[in-house]
């Protein structure tokens, strides 16, 4: 920084003393504005409230979201764990137990370490180390190729962390245009939207058969759906967006229970605390996951799907980034998410939560940062908020069973991640140029899968193939052909390993 620049930085003080109380905004859109403006986050070093941020009222809502995505995703790959291993290993049998514990122990330890600690004191700027929601389909592929939970953990943590060290996931975020990124949007948020309304509606018509009711309860789903859709559309219209996953699971739940849909929700998870010794979880194959120590052939196994779930962290962390952009007003590029900070993170975080007993494979937290995008928070008071709500919820047990219902468990998704996903996708495509690139990019991941479509369209994009072509000129050799090259070579070796390629057999 020149001396100009740190005169010109000193002479609009620090955080504290820009700060001005809401009562002297016109609005309280213009007071969470100005907070994002004048706000200037320590990178790996003491954020304190009041000196570096403020809680806010609205910090409970993205707070709210991220613990009720995690519960879902986290018991979606528990079980994912159990039912691959069992079946893989004739000493192993993990049941609902086990997977219960499992997400305890991730919502324990890593919420305290990496969501209250890390994201909230330490550095603001790296967004929270959540679950890799891509992943979670593979899970059972996983576990029946021999690959071992915590040999993908070590792999995963130590590519991540070189390519944090190198600056590759911010350069990947960098050479990814508007036109492939709408489209990777568009297409990850209208599949997650069928997924969840399929599923919703799959619950409903299977009621009456597992009740043995008189009537049908098959209209259930349908009538959520619709008065959520009302609900959604009116707070996008006065500009509360932010509000949606408390209010449509709140009016999921009443509505269920109105319709007589209530005796489905089951409250079998009792308070307590889990085992927390890694030698309980990793010392035996008796014990915690049945599996010892790994070996030299579990990490060859895991090797494919570590670099499977690193690859797929760029696109991830992108979308992420790009919902603060588009939600942020203008100068509030300090408190936007780093991308490779976050990779740094997600790193130390896969391998220090699996070492305690964990299973989840991580990437950043998309049901916390984009309702905090939406509600125009920074990170690190809905950071804190959120880690403490996960060990509250793991501890009590009970609550767990609320958000992982499935009227809840689609709403939430739906009105939180991928509705949301959706809209973004569209305001990024803003011409032809940028359309084309977006209709081929989810044309490829409707061909393969969205990986697969974001390396590809990146390689196509950058060396004026598709797109905009005047836009390939402005870019280096290494731009158009090396980087992108290689994230392709890479993405789709990984991907041919283990089997992702429609009618092309795992090389594995």
């Amino acid at each position: 920084m020149t001396d100009t620049a740190k005169q010109d930085a000193a002479a609009e003080g620090t955080y504290q003393e820009r700060h001005k109380p809401a009562s002297e905004f016109a609005s309280r859109s213009d007071y969470l504005d100005h907070e994002l403006q004048i706000m200037k986050p320590r990178r790996w070093g003491l954020n304190l409230p009041g000196r570096d941020f403020r809680f806010e009222w609205e910090d409970l809502v993205p707070a709210i979201a991220g613990t009720i995505g995690i519960t879902v995703m986290y018991s979606a790959v528990m079980q994912a764990w159990a039912a691959g291993l069992t079946e893989k290993w004739d000493h192993v049998n993990l049941g609902a137990d086990f997977a219960i514990a499992v997400v305890r122990v991730e919502m324990l330890i890593p919420a305290l370490l990496f969501c209250i600690i890390s994201s909230g004191f330490i550095n603001p700027k790296a967004n929270l180390a959540g679950n890799h929601g891509p992943m979670i389909p593979l899970i059972g592929a996983i576990a029946l190729a021999g690959a071992h939970p915590l040999a993908l953990a070590i792999l995963l943590g130590v590519f991540g962390l070189i390519l944090a060290y190198f600056k590759g996931g911010s350069k990947l975020v960098n050479l990814t245009s508007d036109g492939v990124a709408g489209g990777l949007l568009v297409f990850l948020g209208f599949m997650g939207a069928k997924s969840q309304i399929t599923s919703l509606f799959d619950w409903s018509g299977g009621l009456q058969s597992s009740h043995a009711l008189d009537y049908s309860l098959s209209h259930v789903a349908f009538i959520i759906l619709a008065l959520n859709v009302v609900l959604y559309a009116y707070l996008a219209r006065i500009g509360k967006r932010w509000l949606a996953i408390p209010l449509c699971s709140i009016a999921a739940i009443a509505i269920a229970f109105a319709l007589g849909a209530g005796l489905d929700l089951k409250f079998v998870t009792a308070p307590g605390l889990p085992n927390l010794s890694p030698v309980y979880w990793w010392g035996s194959t008796e014990t915690g996951w049945q599996l010892g120590l790994p070996n030299l052939e579990h990490f060859i196994a895991s090797l494919p799907f570590a670099i499977l779930a690193v690859a797929m962290w760029s696109p991830d962390f992108l979308g992420h980034r790009i919902f603060q952009e588009l939600n942020y007003p203008k100068k509030t590029e300090e408190v936007l998410m780093d991308v490779d900070d976050t990779m740094t993170t997600c790193s130390v975080r896969q391998m220090v939560g699996t070492a305690l007993g964990g299973g989840n494979i991580t990437s950043s937290w998309g049901t916390y940062m984009i309702p905090a995008a939406i509600a125009k928070r920074p990170i690190p008071a809905g950071a804190i908020l959120l880690g403490a709500l996960c060990i509250i919820v793991a501890v009590l047990g009970y609550p767990m069973d609320v958000t992982v219902w499935r009227p809840v468990m689609s709403i939430a998704l739906l009105v939180g991640v991928f509705l949301p996903l959706l809209e973004a996708g569209m305001q990024m495509v803003k011409d032809s140029k940028s359309s084309q690139s977006a209709g081929i990019c989810i044309f490829a991941a409707f061909v393969a899968n969205p990986v697969f479509a974001w390396a590809l369209t990146m390689l196509l994009d950058n060396n004026g193939l598709i797109g905009d072509k005047d836009r390939a000129k402005t870019l280096s050799v290494s731009d158009r052909i090396i980087v992108p090259g290689l994230a392709f070579v890479i993405c789709t070796l990984a991907m041919a390993a283990v089997g992702m390629l429609p009618g092309i057999p795992k090389l594995i």
